[in-house]
């Protein structure tokens, strides 16, 4: 298996001509029916050795940290920040596995979170702050070293999550106004992954999977809050919740198409598949009230991820080509 990457490091060595891989690329979209970027493709597994790595590293790190930890919860956390950074030499910066990449990523930055932690008795407010900021300086300093894709994602939820422990343990009564703080944060990670994004419109780079995994957190920090809002969550469903559910999953459903990112989607889709379920619960459907709910939502996805192109050039020709330049193309 190969990615696009290594289309383009075979170019610059010279193996491919630029405008072979080009005729390539077209021939692959034109076979598969669907244009590339409509495919919203990311890299996580090539083939069966990714899972192996992955199985042998967890080996190594959690024997590596617990033998560690004999001596001193800090040597652990050490240890198991050293190992991933050592491992990752190899299978990602020059194997460029994706699956361990991630994996050795989150282990990485696991253990430096924990190093302040561990090395003080009664943890407090500053330990926290120090914490989180040498977690984001390592996540910075390991996408200059390895550009692994979540780790933008990675650093972001990171970020959000010490300022808004601070706020609320500063200003207590932020709590009422939590949900709205979490709307906020979503907002501002989803406008700073259409950045990403538009560094990459025909969607070939690792920008492109960036503001994937960015996408994949800021996701559920918008649509959350929205449904809680609306009561969904404590067995509020009649007829009119019912029909703002439908109408926010179709006005989510609109800027997932227009984005091309399908991670609004999804992460509205428990609260849609839960709603309808205490609908169908309501009015009698007690036995049959998930089945029918899978079956509707299920065969409507279906549906439309059959048509996603034609579905998005509709949505794409009534915007306005100011707004239109920065999206896919």
């Amino acid at each position: 298996m190969y990615s696009d990457e290594d289309l383009d490091a075979a170019v610059e060595e010279g193996i491919f001509s630029s405008t072979a891989v080009q005729q390539f690329r077209d021939y692959a979209r034109t076979t598969s029916e669907t244009p590339r970027v409509d495919e919203e493709n990311f890299r996580l597994i090539s083939g069966f050795n990714d899972i192996f790595v992955v199985i042998a590293s967890c080996l190594l790190l959690i024997s590596g940290a617990w033998f560690a930890s004999t001596f001193h919860m800090a040597f652990a956390a050490i240890t198991l920040a050293v190992i991933s950074w050592g491992l990752s030499e190899f299978f990602v910066r020059k194997r460029r596995m994706a699956l361990p990449a991630i994996l050795l990523l989150i282990s990485f930055l696991a253990g430096i979170c924990a190093i302040p932690l561990t090395l003080s008795s009664n943890p407090d407010g500053m330990t926290i702050l120090s914490s989180s900021i040498l977690t984001t300086l390592f996540a910075w300093l390991h996408w200059k070293r390895f550009r692994v894709p979540i780790t933008i994602a990675a650093a972001s939820a990171v970020v959000i999550t010490v300022v808004l422990y601070f706020g609320l343990s500063t200003y207590p009564s932020l709590s009422q106004w939590l949900q709205p703080l979490l709307f906020t944060s979503g907002f501002l990670l989803f406008v700073f992954a259409m950045y990403w994004d538009s560094l990459d419109q025909t969607r070939k780079t690792k920008n492109s999977d960036v503001a994937f995994w960015l996408h994949l957190v800021a996701a559920p920090l918008i649509v959350h809050p929205i449904f809680f809002s609306l009561g969904i969550l404590n067995g509020q469903t009649d007829l009119l919740g019912i029909g703002i559910v439908i109408t926010l999953y179709i006005f989510l459903t609109i800027i997932s198409l227009a984005v091309d990112r399908r991670a609004i989607m999804v992460s509205s889709l428990g609260y849609v598949l839960y709603a309808f379920t205490s609908l169908f619960q309501t009015y009698g459907f007690v036995s049959y009230s998930f089945a029918l709910t899978g079956i509707c939502i299920g065969a409507s996805l279906l549906l439309l991820s059959a048509f996603w192109h034609i579905s998005r050039a509709k949505i794409l020709n009534l915007l306005p080509h100011n707004i239109k330049k920065h999206l896919p193309i």
